[in-house]
């Protein structure tokens, strides 16, 4: 099977943030974390490859939770691999 790549977004409050950007990450095959504010620019961006995601995302995650507090929504824009012919989760 190719693969193919999947942009999902995710509108959250401030509060939410750190939490929802943790679940996206846990939950695999993401190649890439941006986080919009309200005026839709890309504020922050990080690219997640494997082996990465452990000690080098925690700085990022601290500094991206300075700025959660700055605003009350955020959108959060992911981009997933996932293989062509694979189901779509809900």
């Amino acid at each position: 099977m190719t693969e193919q790549i999947r942009v999902e977004e995710f509108e959250v409050t401030g509060e939410k943030l750190i939490e929802t950007v943790k679940e996206i990450v846990r939950g695999g095959n993401v190649r890439r974390v941006g986080i919009r504010n309200r005026e839709g620019e890309m504020v922050f961006e990080f690219p997640l490859t494997a082996g990465v995601v452990g000690a080098l995302i925690l700085p990022r995650l601290a500094a991206l939770s300075a700025i959660a507090v700055l605003a009350a929504r955020w959108t959060i824009v992911v981009e997933k691999v996932v293989e062509v012919g694979e189901v779509a989760e809900a």
